[in-house]
Protein backbone atom coordinates (compact mmCIF):
# COMPACT_ATOMS: atom_id res chain seq x y z
CA UNK A 1 0.00 0.00 0.00
CA UNK A 2 1.37 3.38 -0.45
CA UNK A 3 2.26 5.15 2.35
CA UNK A 4 0.36 8.26 3.21
CA UNK A 5 1.40 11.99 2.98
CA UNK A 6 2.21 13.51 5.86
CA UNK A 7 0.06 17.02 6.05
CA UNK A 8 2.21 20.03 6.60
CA UNK A 9 2.24 21.11 9.94
CA UNK A 10 0.09 24.90 9.95
CA UNK A 11 2.01 25.66 13.26
CA UNK A 12 5.05 25.85 11.19
CA UNK A 13 3.99 28.96 9.75
CA UNK A 14 4.80 31.25 12.88
CA UNK A 15 8.66 31.44 12.41
CA UNK A 16 9.48 32.33 9.19
CA UNK A 17 6.25 35.31 9.76
CA UNK A 18 7.42 35.94 12.96
CA UNK A 19 10.96 36.70 11.29
CA UNK A 20 10.17 39.00 8.44
CA UNK A 21 7.36 40.99 10.37
CA UNK A 22 10.07 41.55 13.06
CA UNK A 23 12.68 42.53 10.74
CA UNK A 24 9.97 45.47 9.33
CA UNK A 25 8.82 46.36 13.24
CA UNK A 26 12.63 46.47 13.92
CA UNK A 27 13.31 48.64 11.06
CA UNK A 28 10.33 50.99 11.45
CA UNK A 29 11.64 51.40 15.04
CA UNK A 30 15.15 52.47 14.12
CA UNK A 31 13.59 55.08 11.26
CA UNK A 32 11.34 56.42 13.96
CA UNK A 33 14.24 57.53 16.13
CA UNK A 34 15.88 59.63 13.42
CA UNK A 35 11.69 61.33 12.26
CA UNK A 36 11.80 64.51 11.43
CA UNK A 37 8.53 65.61 11.38
CA UNK A 38 6.16 66.97 14.14
CA UNK A 39 3.06 65.19 15.59
CA UNK A 40 0.11 65.90 13.75
CA UNK A 41 -2.48 67.61 15.23
CA UNK A 42 -4.89 64.62 15.93
CA UNK A 43 -1.37 62.69 17.43
CA UNK A 44 -0.67 65.67 20.00
CA UNK A 45 -4.29 64.84 21.26
CA UNK A 46 -4.24 61.87 21.53
CA UNK A 47 -1.27 62.33 24.02
CA UNK A 48 -3.06 64.92 25.88
CA UNK A 49 -6.36 62.62 26.32
CA UNK A 50 -3.78 60.47 28.23
CA UNK A 51 -2.62 63.47 30.44
CA UNK A 52 -6.20 63.55 31.54
CA UNK A 53 -7.50 59.67 31.88
CA UNK A 54 -11.00 59.35 31.43
CA UNK A 55 -13.27 56.48 29.91
CA UNK A 56 -14.24 58.66 26.84
CA UNK A 57 -12.79 62.29 24.93
CA UNK A 58 -14.73 63.95 22.93
CA UNK A 59 -14.40 62.64 19.39
CA UNK A 60 -13.23 59.07 20.15
CA UNK A 61 -13.49 56.57 22.47
CA UNK A 62 -10.49 55.92 25.79
CA UNK A 63 -8.29 52.98 24.75
CA UNK A 64 -5.87 55.42 22.73
CA UNK A 65 -5.14 58.20 25.57
CA UNK A 66 -4.94 55.08 27.93
CA UNK A 67 -2.19 53.82 25.97
CA UNK A 68 0.00 56.57 25.28
CA UNK A 69 -0.25 57.55 28.57
CA UNK A 70 0.78 53.79 29.67
CA UNK A 71 3.85 53.98 26.67
CA UNK A 72 5.32 57.31 27.95
CA UNK A 73 5.16 56.69 31.67
CA UNK A 74 6.67 53.82 31.14
CA UNK A 75 9.62 55.15 28.98
CA UNK A 76 9.36 58.20 31.40
CA UNK A 77 9.52 60.10 27.99
CA UNK A 78 6.62 62.31 26.16
CA UNK A 79 8.97 62.79 23.22
CA UNK A 80 7.30 62.34 19.62
CA UNK A 81 9.33 58.72 19.80
CA UNK A 82 7.59 57.05 22.33
CA UNK A 83 3.76 58.89 21.19
CA UNK A 84 4.09 57.29 18.02
CA UNK A 85 6.02 53.77 18.87
CA UNK A 86 3.32 51.50 19.41
CA UNK A 87 2.04 52.07 15.83
CA UNK A 88 4.96 49.75 14.47
CA UNK A 89 4.46 47.51 17.05
CA UNK A 90 0.78 46.99 17.18
CA UNK A 91 0.60 46.47 13.16
CA UNK A 92 3.56 43.87 13.92
CA UNK A 93 1.14 42.05 16.10
CA UNK A 94 -1.68 42.87 13.96
CA UNK A 95 0.43 40.93 11.15
CA UNK A 96 0.72 37.76 13.40
CA UNK A 97 -3.15 37.52 14.72
CA UNK A 98 -3.86 37.46 10.85
CA UNK A 99 -1.08 34.92 10.58
CA UNK A 100 -2.80 32.67 12.92
CA UNK A 101 -6.50 33.40 11.36
CA UNK A 102 -4.81 32.52 7.73
CA UNK A 103 -3.00 29.33 8.83
CA UNK A 104 -6.88 28.11 10.12
CA UNK A 105 -8.38 28.32 7.08
CA UNK A 106 -6.06 28.31 4.66
CA UNK A 107 -2.63 26.62 6.15
CA UNK A 108 0.77 27.33 5.99
CA UNK A 109 1.42 29.63 3.13
CA UNK A 110 -1.76 31.33 3.45
CA UNK A 111 -0.53 32.20 6.82
CA UNK A 112 3.19 33.38 6.09
CA UNK A 113 1.62 35.42 3.44
CA UNK A 114 -1.14 36.92 4.83
CA UNK A 115 1.40 37.75 7.65
CA UNK A 116 3.34 39.60 5.43
CA UNK A 117 1.38 41.36 3.21
CA UNK A 118 -0.43 42.87 5.87
CA UNK A 119 2.50 44.30 7.53
CA UNK A 120 3.83 46.44 4.58
CA UNK A 121 0.28 47.31 3.52
CA UNK A 122 0.15 51.39 2.61
CA UNK A 123 -1.95 52.17 5.71
CA UNK A 124 -0.18 49.64 8.09
CA UNK A 125 3.70 51.77 7.02
CA UNK A 126 1.70 55.23 7.68
CA UNK A 127 -0.17 53.97 10.95
CA UNK A 128 3.36 52.95 11.82
CA UNK A 129 4.91 56.55 11.99
CA UNK A 130 1.77 58.54 12.76
CA UNK A 131 0.08 56.96 15.75
CA UNK A 132 -4.14 56.61 15.19
CA UNK A 133 -7.64 55.12 16.82
CA UNK A 134 -6.78 52.54 13.58
CA UNK A 135 -3.74 51.16 14.50
CA UNK A 136 -4.75 50.68 18.44
CA UNK A 137 -8.33 49.06 16.88
CA UNK A 138 -6.42 46.52 14.35
CA UNK A 139 -4.76 44.14 16.84
CA UNK A 140 -8.21 43.68 18.53
CA UNK A 141 -10.45 43.54 15.39
CA UNK A 142 -7.97 40.92 14.29
CA UNK A 143 -8.09 38.84 17.72
CA UNK A 144 -11.45 39.09 17.96
CA UNK A 145 -11.89 37.76 14.18
CA UNK A 146 -9.52 34.81 14.78
CA UNK A 147 -11.52 33.98 18.23
CA UNK A 148 -14.88 33.81 16.35
CA UNK A 149 -13.46 31.35 13.55
CA UNK A 150 -12.15 29.11 16.89
CA UNK A 151 -15.33 29.11 18.76
CA UNK A 152 -17.15 28.61 15.55
CA UNK A 153 -14.63 25.24 15.57
CA UNK A 154 -14.31 24.71 19.30
CA UNK A 155 -17.65 25.82 20.42
CA UNK A 156 -15.38 27.00 23.28
CA UNK A 157 -17.25 29.64 25.84
CA UNK A 158 -13.26 30.94 26.81
CA UNK A 159 -12.34 31.92 22.73
CA UNK A 160 -16.50 33.47 22.76
CA UNK A 161 -15.77 35.03 26.08
CA UNK A 162 -12.06 36.51 24.43
CA UNK A 163 -13.71 37.59 21.15
CA UNK A 164 -16.24 39.39 22.47
CA UNK A 165 -13.73 41.35 24.73
CA UNK A 166 -11.37 41.85 21.99
CA UNK A 167 -14.65 43.21 19.91
CA UNK A 168 -15.29 45.29 23.14
CA UNK A 169 -11.46 46.77 22.57
CA UNK A 170 -11.96 47.43 19.46
CA UNK A 171 -14.71 49.52 20.17
CA UNK A 172 -12.77 51.31 22.76
CA UNK A 173 -10.27 51.90 20.51
CA UNK A 174 -12.67 53.20 17.37
CA UNK A 175 -16.41 53.23 17.22
CA UNK A 176 -15.44 51.50 13.62
CA UNK A 177 -15.11 48.48 15.92
CA UNK A 178 -18.92 47.82 15.66
CA UNK A 179 -18.41 47.19 11.88
CA UNK A 180 -17.63 43.51 13.34
CA UNK A 181 -21.63 43.31 14.12
CA UNK A 182 -23.23 43.13 10.92
CA UNK A 183 -19.79 40.98 9.32
CA UNK A 184 -20.17 38.81 11.44
CA UNK A 185 -24.16 38.24 12.04
CA UNK A 186 -23.76 37.58 7.75
CA UNK A 187 -20.93 35.34 7.64
CA UNK A 188 -22.92 33.46 10.52
CA UNK A 189 -25.77 33.36 8.42
CA UNK A 190 -24.11 32.31 5.21
CA UNK A 191 -21.49 29.27 6.33
CA UNK A 192 -21.38 26.99 9.42
CA UNK A 193 -17.62 28.04 9.45
CA UNK A 194 -18.52 31.58 11.53
CA UNK A 195 -21.52 29.47 13.52
CA UNK A 196 -20.85 29.93 17.15
CA UNK A 197 -23.82 28.76 18.68
CA UNK A 198 -26.37 30.37 20.70
CA UNK A 199 -24.65 29.59 24.15
CA UNK A 200 -21.30 31.14 22.90
CA UNK A 201 -23.87 34.26 21.12
CA UNK A 202 -24.51 35.27 24.32
CA UNK A 203 -21.35 34.96 26.49
CA UNK A 204 -19.53 36.97 23.28
CA UNK A 205 -22.84 39.97 23.90
CA UNK A 206 -22.01 40.07 27.68
CA UNK A 207 -18.12 40.26 27.10
CA UNK A 208 -18.87 42.96 24.26
CA UNK A 209 -21.34 44.69 26.62
CA UNK A 210 -19.03 44.69 29.85
CA UNK A 211 -16.20 45.87 27.40
CA UNK A 212 -17.74 48.61 26.26
CA UNK A 213 -20.02 50.05 28.93
CA UNK A 214 -17.62 52.89 30.68
CA UNK A 215 -17.31 54.24 27.60
CA UNK A 216 -21.11 53.94 26.89
CA UNK A 217 -22.06 55.20 30.17
CA UNK A 218 -19.30 58.18 29.70
CA UNK A 219 -21.21 59.41 26.56
CA UNK A 220 -24.90 59.37 28.39
CA UNK A 221 -23.34 61.66 31.23
CA UNK A 222 -21.36 63.84 29.27
CA UNK A 223 -24.20 65.09 26.63
CA UNK A 224 -23.56 62.09 24.08
CA UNK A 225 -20.43 63.78 23.33
CA UNK A 226 -18.89 61.62 20.82
CA UNK A 227 -22.81 60.90 19.43
CA UNK A 228 -22.78 64.46 18.58
CA UNK A 229 -19.02 64.44 17.02
CA UNK A 230 -19.44 61.49 14.86
CA UNK A 231 -23.13 63.46 13.36
CA UNK A 232 -20.90 66.35 12.94
CA UNK A 233 -18.59 63.77 10.84
CA UNK A 234 -21.34 62.45 8.50
CA UNK A 235 -22.39 65.52 7.10
CA UNK A 236 -25.89 64.59 5.70
CA UNK A 237 -26.71 63.94 8.95
CA UNK A 238 -26.97 67.26 9.81
CA UNK A 239 -27.58 69.29 6.28
CA UNK A 240 -29.80 66.36 4.43
CA UNK A 241 -28.16 64.08 1.69
CA UNK A 242 -26.81 65.09 -1.75
CA UNK A 243 -26.11 62.68 -4.21
CA UNK A 244 -22.25 63.13 -4.66
CA UNK A 245 -21.50 60.22 -7.48
CA UNK A 246 -17.37 62.11 -7.69
CA UNK A 247 -17.14 62.09 -3.83
CA UNK A 248 -17.93 58.03 -4.20
CA UNK A 249 -15.55 57.40 -7.06
CA UNK A 250 -12.87 59.20 -5.27
CA UNK A 251 -12.87 57.00 -2.04
CA UNK A 252 -13.06 54.11 -4.19
CA UNK A 253 -10.11 54.76 -6.18
CA UNK A 254 -8.39 55.66 -2.70
CA UNK A 255 -8.88 52.26 -1.52
CA UNK A 256 -6.42 50.94 -4.49
CA UNK A 257 -3.34 53.50 -2.24
CA UNK A 258 -4.87 52.25 0.62
CA UNK A 259 -4.44 48.71 0.71
CA UNK A 260 -2.20 48.41 -2.44
CA UNK A 261 -3.29 48.52 -6.20
CA UNK A 262 -2.81 44.19 -6.14
CA UNK A 263 -3.98 43.35 -2.51
CA UNK A 264 -7.23 45.54 -3.52
CA UNK A 265 -8.25 43.86 -7.20
CA UNK A 266 -7.46 40.53 -5.17
CA UNK A 267 -10.39 41.54 -2.44
CA UNK A 268 -12.66 42.46 -5.35
CA UNK A 269 -12.36 39.44 -6.96
CA UNK A 270 -12.60 37.44 -3.66
CA UNK A 271 -15.78 39.23 -3.14
CA UNK A 272 -17.48 37.25 -6.14
CA UNK A 273 -16.76 33.88 -5.06
CA UNK A 274 -19.36 33.09 -2.84
CA UNK A 275 -19.08 29.22 -3.47
CA UNK A 276 -16.08 28.66 -1.35
CA UNK A 277 -17.72 28.82 2.33
CA UNK A 278 -13.89 29.71 3.59
CA UNK A 279 -13.74 32.64 1.16
CA UNK A 280 -17.66 33.44 1.66
CA UNK A 281 -17.34 34.51 5.98
CA UNK A 282 -14.33 36.53 4.97
CA UNK A 283 -15.88 37.99 2.04
CA UNK A 284 -18.87 39.07 4.16
CA UNK A 285 -17.05 39.83 7.20
CA UNK A 286 -14.91 42.46 4.86
CA UNK A 287 -18.03 44.25 2.86
CA UNK A 288 -19.74 45.83 5.34
CA UNK A 289 -17.17 49.03 5.96
CA UNK A 290 -16.24 49.41 2.47
CA UNK A 291 -20.43 49.45 1.44
CA UNK A 292 -21.38 51.80 4.51
CA UNK A 293 -18.46 53.93 3.78
CA UNK A 294 -19.14 53.93 0.08
CA UNK A 295 -22.89 55.14 0.37
CA UNK A 296 -21.58 58.04 3.59
CA UNK A 297 -18.94 59.09 0.39
CA UNK A 298 -22.01 59.49 -2.18
CA UNK A 299 -24.04 61.34 0.33
CA UNK A 300 -21.58 63.25 1.95
CA UNK A 301 -17.88 63.13 1.88
CA UNK A 302 -15.41 60.62 3.78
CA UNK A 303 -11.85 60.37 4.16
CA UNK A 304 -9.83 57.23 2.58
CA UNK A 305 -8.80 55.54 6.09
CA UNK A 306 -12.70 55.04 6.98
CA UNK A 307 -13.02 51.94 6.07
CA UNK A 308 -10.07 50.18 7.42
CA UNK A 309 -12.06 47.45 9.43
CA UNK A 310 -12.50 45.73 5.72
CA UNK A 311 -9.31 44.51 5.07
CA UNK A 312 -8.51 42.65 8.47
CA UNK A 313 -10.49 40.05 7.10
CA UNK A 314 -9.66 41.28 3.90
CA UNK A 315 -6.15 40.72 3.93
CA UNK A 316 -6.42 37.22 4.48
CA UNK A 317 -9.00 37.01 1.71
CA UNK A 318 -6.92 38.64 -0.74
CA UNK A 319 -3.88 36.14 0.12
CA UNK A 320 -6.12 33.40 -0.91
CA UNK A 321 -6.79 34.49 -3.77
CA UNK A 322 -3.13 35.41 -5.33
CA UNK A 323 -1.51 32.82 -6.57
CA UNK A 324 2.31 32.91 -5.25
CA UNK A 325 3.29 35.31 -8.67
CA UNK A 326 0.65 37.72 -7.69
CA UNK A 327 1.80 37.53 -3.97
CA UNK A 328 5.10 38.34 -4.66
CA UNK A 329 4.06 41.36 -7.20
CA UNK A 330 2.03 42.46 -4.40
CA UNK A 331 4.82 42.72 -1.71
CA UNK A 332 6.74 44.55 -4.43
CA UNK A 333 4.37 47.17 -5.24
CA UNK A 334 3.35 47.44 -0.98
CA UNK A 335 7.38 47.71 -0.54
CA UNK A 336 8.05 50.80 -2.45
CA UNK A 337 5.42 52.44 -0.51
CA UNK A 338 6.30 50.88 3.18
CA UNK A 339 10.34 52.16 2.26
CA UNK A 340 9.00 55.48 0.61
CA UNK A 341 6.87 56.48 3.96
CA UNK A 342 9.24 56.34 6.90
CA UNK A 343 12.17 57.67 4.61
CA UNK A 344 10.57 60.58 3.72
CA UNK A 345 9.69 61.20 7.78
CA UNK A 346 14.04 60.93 8.04
CA UNK A 347 14.99 62.98 5.11
CA UNK A 348 12.66 66.01 5.88
CA UNK A 349 12.15 68.70 5.03
CA UNK A 350 13.76 67.15 1.56
CA UNK A 351 12.35 66.63 -0.62
CA UNK A 352 10.57 69.92 -2.11
CA UNK A 353 7.49 70.60 -4.44
CA UNK A 354 6.23 73.34 -5.98
CA UNK A 355 9.09 75.40 -2.91
CA UNK A 356 7.58 73.63 -0.16
CA UNK A 357 8.37 70.30 1.98
CA UNK A 358 6.67 67.82 0.39
CA UNK A 359 5.63 66.87 3.69
CA UNK A 360 4.98 70.02 5.20
CA UNK A 361 2.21 68.86 6.41
CA UNK A 362 4.13 67.46 9.11
CA UNK A 363 6.24 70.53 9.57
CA UNK A 364 6.18 73.89 11.51
CA UNK A 365 4.10 72.93 14.34
CA UNK A 366 6.62 72.67 17.31
CA UNK A 367 8.28 75.72 15.80
CA UNK A 368 5.08 78.11 15.66
CA UNK A 369 4.57 76.85 19.27
CA UNK A 370 7.93 77.80 20.24
CA UNK A 371 7.59 81.55 19.25
CA UNK A 372 4.21 81.80 21.14
CA UNK A 373 5.44 80.69 24.17
CA UNK A 374 8.66 82.61 24.19
CA UNK A 375 5.99 85.85 23.41
CA UNK A 376 3.74 85.11 25.88
CA UNK A 377 6.44 84.68 28.57
CA UNK A 378 7.74 88.05 27.60
CA UNK A 379 4.69 89.58 27.87
CA UNK A 380 3.43 87.71 30.98
CA UNK A 381 0.27 86.44 29.76
CA UNK A 382 -1.83 83.65 28.92
CA UNK A 383 -2.34 82.28 25.15
CA UNK A 384 -5.91 82.22 23.75
CA UNK A 385 -6.00 80.85 20.12
CA UNK A 386 -9.43 79.63 18.26
CA UNK A 387 -7.86 77.11 15.96
CA UNK A 388 -7.52 73.67 16.87
CA UNK A 389 -4.55 72.70 15.67
CA UNK A 390 -2.56 75.63 17.03
CA UNK A 391 -3.82 74.14 20.21
CA UNK A 392 -2.93 70.84 20.30
CA UNK A 393 0.87 71.27 19.60
CA UNK A 394 0.85 74.48 22.07
CA UNK A 395 -0.37 71.74 24.92
CA UNK A 396 2.25 69.20 23.79
CA UNK A 397 5.14 71.22 23.21
CA UNK A 398 4.49 73.94 25.89
CA UNK A 399 3.48 70.97 28.39
CA UNK A 400 6.76 72.15 30.66
CA UNK A 401 6.19 75.73 29.73
CA UNK A 402 4.50 77.08 33.06
CA UNK A 403 2.27 79.04 30.20
CA UNK A 404 -1.95 78.70 30.31
CA UNK A 405 -3.29 78.10 27.38
CA UNK A 406 -7.12 79.13 26.30
CA UNK A 407 -9.88 78.18 23.61
CA UNK A 408 -12.82 79.71 22.55
CA UNK A 409 -15.40 79.83 24.70
CA UNK A 410 -17.97 77.55 22.66
CA UNK A 411 -21.40 79.03 21.50
CA UNK A 412 -23.61 76.69 21.85
CA UNK A 413 -21.50 72.88 22.24
CA UNK A 414 -18.24 72.26 22.27
CA UNK A 415 -16.64 71.89 18.96
CA UNK A 416 -13.73 70.72 20.00
CA UNK A 417 -11.77 69.11 22.81
CA UNK A 418 -10.13 72.39 23.89
CA UNK A 419 -13.04 74.16 23.54
CA UNK A 420 -15.12 71.55 25.91
CA UNK A 421 -11.88 71.74 28.62
CA UNK A 422 -10.87 75.27 28.25
CA UNK A 423 -12.04 77.49 27.02
CA UNK A 424 -11.60 81.15 28.49
CA UNK A 425 -13.33 81.34 31.79
CA UNK A 426 -15.77 84.41 31.58
CA UNK A 427 -14.88 85.45 34.88
CA UNK A 428 -10.88 86.37 33.38
CA UNK A 429 -9.80 89.83 33.93
CA UNK A 430 -6.48 91.32 31.83
CA UNK A 431 -4.64 90.65 29.21
CA UNK A 432 -4.48 87.46 26.62
CA UNK A 433 -1.80 86.72 23.97
CA UNK A 434 -4.29 86.00 21.12
CA UNK A 435 -3.01 83.60 18.43
CA UNK A 436 -5.30 84.57 15.36
CA UNK A 437 -5.49 84.81 11.19
CA UNK A 438 -7.94 88.02 11.92
CA UNK A 439 -6.72 90.96 13.99
CA UNK A 440 -8.60 92.07 17.11
CA UNK A 441 -10.69 95.08 17.05
CA UNK A 442 -10.83 96.26 20.54
CA UNK A 443 -13.15 99.54 19.36
CA UNK A 444 -10.38 101.67 17.65
CA UNK A 445 -9.39 99.47 14.42
CA UNK A 446 -7.73 96.36 14.17
CA UNK A 447 -5.00 95.75 16.72
CA UNK A 448 -1.20 96.18 15.57
CA UNK A 449 0.62 92.17 16.03
CA UNK A 450 2.88 92.79 19.26
CA UNK A 451 5.78 90.50 17.01
CA UNK A 452 6.03 88.82 13.80
CA UNK A 453 5.83 85.36 13.75
CA UNK A 454 7.98 82.91 11.47
CA UNK A 455 5.50 80.50 9.74
CA UNK A 456 6.65 77.67 8.06
CA UNK A 457 5.88 74.17 7.64
CA UNK A 458 1.93 73.43 7.61
CA UNK A 459 1.76 77.27 8.27
CA UNK A 460 3.70 78.85 5.54
CA UNK A 461 1.29 81.33 3.52
CA UNK A 462 -0.70 81.55 6.65
CA UNK A 463 -2.05 84.91 7.90
CA UNK A 464 -1.52 83.56 11.61
CA UNK A 465 -0.39 86.44 14.00
CA UNK A 466 0.05 87.31 17.89
CA UNK A 467 -1.71 90.20 19.24
CA UNK A 468 -1.89 91.23 23.00
CA UNK A 469 -5.26 92.64 24.15
CA UNK A 470 -7.50 92.61 27.09
CA UNK A 471 -9.67 89.30 27.58
CA UNK A 472 -12.73 91.70 27.02
CA UNK A 473 -11.99 92.45 23.27
CA UNK A 474 -11.95 88.86 22.43
CA UNK A 475 -15.50 88.41 24.61
CA UNK A 476 -17.26 90.62 22.28
CA UNK A 477 -15.47 89.82 19.42
CA UNK A 478 -17.38 86.50 20.51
Amino acid sequence: MPSAVAKPDPRAWFGPALAFVAAVTAMRLVALAFNHTDLFVDEAQYWLWGQHLDFGYYSKPPLIGWLLRAVTDLAGSDAPFWVRMPGAVLHGATALILGALGARIGGRSVAIWAAVIYVTLPFAALGSVLISTDTVMAPFYAAALLFLHRAAETRSMRDAALAGLCAGLAFMSKYAGLYLIPGFALAALATRDWRVGWRNLVVIAIAFATAIAPNVIWNMTHDLTTVEHTMDNVGWVRTGPALNFGSMASFFASQFAVFGPVAMAALLIGYTQWRRSDRRGLALLSVPPLIAVMIEALLDRTYANWAIAAYFPGTVLAVMVMTRPWRWLALASNAVIAVAIPALTVLAPWPSSGGAPLLKRWLGQSDLSRQIIAIAKSEGVPVYADNRAVLADLYYTGRDSGIVFYASPPDDRPMNYYEQMWPLPAEFRGKILVISDEAPDCGAGPVAPVKPLKLTGTWAGKALAAYVVEAKCVRDED
